[in-house]
C-alpha cells in the first residue's frame, strides 16, 4: 500500500463529511487534503484510542518528532510520506501542524472549560488551525480567507461537541462551557449521566444557535475572489449546517445517540454546493 493509499483508506474509513468535500478536488489538491485529514486522524486516534495517558503523551512526542523530521526531508509514517510533497507546494507551517499536536495533548490535561473564550483556544487548535492549513490546500489568493477559514473552523468544532456531548460525557469530558451550564441549570452529573431535560434543551439550543452565527460570521468573511476555489469548506459547512437542523429537529436527543446525516445525503449536500460555485 502506497503512503497516498493509506491515507485516502484513513480518510474513507472515517466517514466524515470532510471526505465528501475532497472528492471534487483536482487529484494533487485531494492527495494533499486527505494527507493532512490523516495526520489529524493518527493524532486524534492517538489520544481516544489510548486509555493511558502517559503512553498517549509519548506517541504525541513521537509524532512531533516526525513532523520535524518531515519538514527536514526525512519523514517515515506514510501519513508523513504522502504530506511532505506537499509542505512547499501549499505553504504548509510546522508550527501549524504542530499546534494541531498541542490541541490533542490539551484532551490529556483538561476535560472541562470554565468558559467560551477558554474553549475557543482549544477549538483553535484542533480546528482553526486545521481551517488555515486546509484553505491555503484549496487555495486563495486574499488574505481575508485565512480569517474566514479560521472561524469556520471554530464554527465546524462547534458543531463537533454538540454531536458528541453524549459519547464525550461517556469518556468524562464536557467541552460546554462550566459557567453555560451553570446559566441554564444544567449540571456536569446531569451530562455524565445522560440526563435529557428541558433545561438542557435550551442549553443546546444556545449552543445550535451560536454554532450557526458563526457559520455566516464565517461566510462574511470569504473574499468573492475566493469562492470558488474555497467550495470545499463551503460542501462542509452545507452538511455541517444540516446537522444542526437535524439535531433541532429532534428535540436535541445528544445524549444518548449520536446524530448523523446518510453517506448520501452527504454526497448530495456536496454536490449541490459544488455545482452551485
Amino acid at each position: 500500500m502506497s503512503p497516498d493509499e493509506y491515507c485516502q483508506q484513513k480518510a474513507a474509513q472515517s466517514g466524515s463529511s470532510f471526505y465528501y468535500s475532497f472528492l471534487f478536488l483536482p487529484p494533487e489538491r485531494r492527495r494533499a487534503i486527505t494527507a493532512l485529514y490523516a495526520f489529524c486522524r493518527e493524532v486524534d486516534d492517538t489520544v481516544d484510542e489510548i486509555e493511558d495517558a502517559g503512553i498517549a503523551r509519548t506517541k504525541l512526542m513521537w509524532w512531533r518528532k516526525e513532523i520535524a523530521a518531515m519538514l527536514a526531508g526525512k519523514p517515515s509514517h506514510p501519513v508523513t510520506l504522502a504530506l511532505q510533497p506537499h509542505v512547499a507546494t501549499y505553504n504548509l507551517r510546522g508550527e501549524h501542524l504542530q499546534a494541531i499536536i498541542d490541541g490533542m495533548e490539551m484532551d490529556l490535561d483538561q476535560s472541562r472549560y470554565l468558559d467560551f473564550p477558554g474553549l475557543q483556544r482549544y477549538c483553535w487548535h484542533v480546528a482553526g488551525v486545521v481551517g488555515i492549513l486546509s484553505a491555503s490546500i484549496f487555495g486563495h489568493t486574499q488574505g481575508g480567507t485565512l480569517l474566514y477559514a479560521e472561524k469556520l473552523g471554530l464554527a465546524f468544532q462547534l458543531t463537533n461537541i454538540i454531536r458528541d456531548v453524549g459519547e464525550d460525557g461517556r469518556k468524562g469530558r464536557i467541552y460546554l462551557p462550566v459557567n453555560e451550564l451553570q446559566q441554564f441549570n444544567v449540571t456536569a452529573a446531569d451530562i455524565l449521566n445522560a440526563r435529557h431535560s428541558e433545561r438542557f434543551e435550551q442549553l443546546m439550543k444556545f449552543q445550535v444557535e451560536r454554532a450557526q452565527k458563526l457559520y455566516d460570521e464565517a461566510f462574511a468573511l470569504l473574499p468573492r475572489e475566493d469562492r470558488r476555489a474555497q467550495r470545499p469548506g463551503l460542501m462542509m459547512a452545507a452538511i455541517y449546517r444540516t446537522l444542526l437542523t437535524e439535531i433541532e429537529r429532534d428535540g436535541y436527543h445528544v445524549l444518548n445517540q449520536r446524530i448523523a446525516l446518510t453517506p448520501i445525503r452527504k454526497l448530495w449536500l456536496a454536490w449541490k454546493t459544488y455545482i452551485r460555485g
